[in-house]
């Protein structure tokens, strides 16, 4: 087997391992954050 087909193979097997958070799971965080994002900017008071 070539190096690479290895590594290609390691990596495949690697990323059936992981299961990263989705964006849809990530929950709390992920909405405040959302929030704060879509809340308008404070008005500055001129002196």
């Amino acid at each position: 087997m070539k190096s690479q087909r290895r590594f290609i193979k390691s990596i495949i097997e690697t990323a059936k391992q992981e299961h990263p958070p989705m964006p849809w799971q990530r929950g709390v965080v992920r909405k405040a954050t959302i929030e704060k994002r879509a809340a308008p900017l404070p008005q500055l008071k001129r002196a």
